[in-house]
C-alpha cells in the first residue's frame, strides 16, 4: 500500500451566516503516498479512524477572524481539521511506531494524511481499557470543556443549584454528571421529551425540561429553581442567558462554554441581553473560556476524568455516523434538536 486514494473535506467558500452547505464544504479525492521515502523526517502517516464533530467548528467557517470566538479560519481550498483519533501507518519519528493509536487536536478530516509528528497530542495506552472514541468525548473536547467550566470556573460546592443549557449535547451531559459527582442539584434544559427522559434516567439529572414546551424560560426557572441558581453552565446564549440572570444567587458563577443559538448569525442579528445589571447587584462571576488557555491542566483533567470512567461514575452517549462522507450532515445535525450526545464519525 504505497499510494492510497483518500477522501477529504475542504473549505471551498466561507459561510458568513446560516448552516454551511455543499457550496461551502466539498469532498474530494486525493492521492497520498505512504512510501517511507516520501514521508519527511519528524512526520507520520496516519489512517484516520474517528473524527470529532463539534459546534465550535462552525466559527472557523465564517471567514471572519474576529467574530466572538476569535478562532483561526480554515484556509480556502485546504483540507479542514478537527479533533481526531488515528492509527500510525508509517513513522519518521522514533516516538511513534506503526500501529500506534494517537490523538490529534487538528486532525485532517480525511481518510489518510501525512502530518508533522509534533501535531500529535498524545498516544493512546491500550492497557487502560478505554475505547478510542472516548478520547473524543469524555477524555476529549466535550469532557475537557465540561471539566474546565464546572470544576475550574464553577468551583461547585455540595448542595448548590446548577443549571445546564443544551444539556443533552455532548458537553452538557458530561457537565451535568460532573456537577452531580460534586454533590450538586442539577437541572437541564433540552429540546425534546425523549431527551428529558434521557437526562433524568441515564445521566442522573435531578430534573430537566423541554424548552419547546416550556417556552417561557423565565417562568420555567422560577419553577425549577425556587432557591435560585448558583452555577449556570452556558451553552445557548440569547434569551436563555437573559432569563438565567433573573434567577442567579449572590456570587453565582457562569462559565461561558458556548452560545450555539447565535453561531449561525452575524453579530448584528444576534440576541442581546438586557438585564446584565443583575450581575452587578448579585456580584456574579461570568467568565468565557477557550480550551487552549487550559491545556497546561490537561493532565490533571485526564487523571480525574479517567478515574471517574474506571469507577463508572461517568457515562457518555455517542452518536456515531459512518464514513467520511457524513461530515457535512453530521455538522448540520449539531444545530437541530433531533440530535443528542456527542457526534463522532467512524471513518
Amino acid at each position: 500500500m504505497e499510494v492510497v486514494q483518500s477522501k477529504e473535506w475542504y473549505m471551498a467558500a466561507y459561510a458568513r451566516d446560516g448552516l454551511p452547505s455543499s457550496d461551502h464544504l466539498k469532498l474530494r479525492t486525493v492521492s497520498i503516498s505512504l512510501a517511507v521515502d516520501s514521508i519527511p523526517e519528524n512526520h507520520v502517516a496516519i489512517q484516520i479512524l474517528w473524527i470529532s464533530v463539534d459546534p465550535y467548528l462552525r466559527s472557523r467557517m465564517t471567514g471572519i477572524e474576529e467574530d466572538g470566538l476569535n478562532v483561526s479560519q480554515y484556509p480556502i481550498n485546504q483540507v479542514i481539521v478537527s479533533y481526531g483519533v488515528g492509527k500510525i501507518i508509517r513513522s519518521k519519528d522514533v516516538k511513534y511506531k506503526e500501529g500506534d493509536l494517537v490523538v490529534c487536536s487538528e486532525m485532517p478530516v480525511a481518510e489518510y494524511s501525512v502530518i508533522p509528528s509534533q501535531a500529535v497530542t498524545n498516544k493512546i495506552d491500550p492497557t487502560l481499557g478505554v475505547s478510542p472514541s472516548e478520547y473524543l468525548n469524555v477524555l476529549g473536547i466535550p469532557g475537557f470543556a465540561a471539566w474546565v467550566g464546572i470544576q475550574v470556573i464553577g468551583k461547585p460546592k455540595a448542595g448548590e443549584n446548577v443549571f445546564i443549557s443544551a444539556a443533552a449535547g455532548g458537553v452538557g451531559m458530561i457537565a451535568g454528571r460532573l456537577a452531580k459527582i460534586k454533590g450538586c442539584r442539577v437541572i437541564g434544559s433540552t429540546g425534546s421529551d425523549d431527551k428529558v427522559r434521557l437526562l433524568k434516567e441515564e445521566f442522573g439529572f435531578d430534573d430537566a425540561f423541554n424548552y419547546k414546551k416550556e417556552t417561557d424560560v423565565d417562568a420555567a426557572l422560577s419553577k425549577y429553581f425556587p432557591n435560585g441558581i448558583d452555577i449556570y453552565f452556558e451553552n445557548v446564549g440569547g434569551k436563555t442567558l437573559e432569563a438565567v440572570l433573573n434567577h442567579v444567587n449572590t456570587y453565582a458563577r457562569i462559565p461561558l462554554c458556548g452560545m450555539i443559538s447565535q453561531y449561525n448569525k452575524v453579530w448584528t442579528e444576534r440576541e442581546g441581553v438586557r438585564n446584565l445589571l443583575n450581575m452587578v447587584g448579585k456580584e456574579v462571576h461570568m467568565q468565557g473560556f477557550m480550551l487552549r488557555s487550559y491545556f497546561h491542566r490537561f493532565g490533571e483533567f485526564a487523571t480525574e476524568m479517567g478515574g471517574y470512567l474506571k469507577e463508572q461514575k461517568l457515562s457518555s452517549k455517542l452518536k456515531i455516523n459512518k464514513g467520511i462522507e457524513s461530515f457535512l450532515d453530521s455538522m448540520a445535525s449539531l444545530f437541530t434538536s433531533s440530535n443528542s450526545g456527542k457526534v463522532v464519525i467512524q471513518v
